[in-house]
């Protein structure tokens, strides 16, 4: 038995993507729900599966529910951090599958901008790092962008690239945050914050809602928009804690987009477009070594030859995504939004012609979960 093909996204919506108007995380989940539900032409009623992760709630499904005045017969909270979207897509055409639900709704919402940029998380404390000092998240990524300049000679400069692309990429969209290009320069020159990660080369801190609803592939067919076919999935953990991670450059984001094309039946060549969670430039870098598309200790080159930018071989976070558009504390959500986007042929300028085949890869934590989709436009 496969899920592959049986369930599609039919809706898909985000709400205040840099700063809210008065809502709370609980709010902007629900008016991200009512805008995807309406989206794929459907109503409230219609849903009886609901999908969610938080860093504000523990029960975030459950807040959800409340708000909007629903009692779904199907519900999964399970939490991997940024990667828990992604993995909710696998969940839900799983439930589907199954008959626990017909139309499932995935969402999020944060506030993290309007707290003032407090990072809010409920993960539990690290006996083993933080009292020597470690700031979560950014110094676990600072010792693997240290170990990666180490045994593979990258620079400060070619992570800067990355953000460099990112911006390109941003600047395409209709609502930039930031309407100027960034330069390797400014990134480099920007505050040193743990070594050797400098401000620019941390993502956003935004506020964001964000929605999308999946049902099954016959009922896809009724309605409004082409759907975008789940063709694989695969989802997998890493570590918990940095100081137990088995290699500081490699992930097994490796494995899980391996089985998640297999499934699909496509390979990284037959991808458009690439929708990769990017926290940092220097975990963006890894996750693409892992991923495939350039071989381990080679990043640094490809990045800096412009591969990821607009016009280059693969045409990652079409929207500019963490590093450049949004990043209300978890992403994978967003990522799935643009992929979406992409498929239905709507990104306007930033619109990869063509678009069949998206792959959209979640990290959460200190890329300690992973999890991967390949969406396309066939089910076939």
């Amino acid at each position: 038995m496969s899920i592959r093909g049986t369930a599609a996204i039919v809706g898909a919506a985000e709400v205040d993507t840099w700063q809210t108007q008065g809502r709370s995380p609980v709010g902007l989940m629900a008016e991200a729900t009512r805008r995807a539900v309406a989206d794929a032409g459907l109503t409230l009623a219609d849903v009886d599966g609901l999908f969610s992760a938080s860093s504000h709630y523990s029960f975030p499904t459950m807040n959800l529910a409340e708000k909007l005045g629903m009692h779904p017969r199907y519900m999964d909270s399970s939490n991997i951090g940024g990667a828990s979207f992604v993995s909710h897509v696998g969940h839900a055409a799983a439930a589907i599958a199954a008959g626990l639900c017909e139309v499932a709704v995935i969402a999020y919402g944060s506030t993290q901008r309007s707290d003032m940029g407090k990072l809010v998380s409920r993960a539990e404390w690290s006996a083993y790092e933080e009292p020597y000092g470690l700031i979560h998240p950014i110094s676990s990524i600072a010792l693997m962008a240290q170990r990666h300049m180490a045994q593979f000679g990258t620079t400060s400069e070619q992570l800067a690239s990355v953000a460099v692309s990112a911006r390109q990429w941003s600047l395409l969209h209709p609502n930039p945050p930031y309407p100027k290009p960034l330069t390797v320069e400014d990134v480099v020159e920007s505050k040193m914050i743990s070594t050797p990660l400098h401000a620019r080369d941390c993502c956003l801190v935004t506020d964001g809602g964000a929605a999308v609803v999946v049902t099954s592939a016959e009922r896809a067919a009724s309605l409004p928009h082409p759907p975008v076919y789940l063709r694989g999935f695969s989802e997998s953990s890493n570590h918990r804690a940095v100081s137990a991670m088995p290699d500081l450059t490699s992930t097994v984001a490796a494995q899980t987009s391996t089985i998640a094309l297999e499934m699909a039946g496509r390979s990284l060549g037959d991808v458009d477009t690439a929708h990769v969670y990017d926290a940092f430039t220097a975990s963006l870098l890894i996750l693409l070594e892992d991923i495939g598309f350039c071989a381990k200790g080679e990043g640094g080159p490809f990045v800096a030859d412009g591969h990821i930018a607009p016009g280059g071989s693969v045409a990652l976070n079409t929207n500019g995504a963490g590093l450049s558009f949004t990043h209300p504390g978890m992403l994978g959500l967003f990522l799935l939004t643009e992929a979406v986007t992409q498929l239905r042929g709507d990104a306007g300028t930033r619109q990869v012609e063509g678009a069949q085949t998206s792959l959209v890869h979640g990290m959460g934590l200190t890329i300690a979960a992973h999890s991967t989709v390949v969406l396309s436009t066939s089910a076939e």
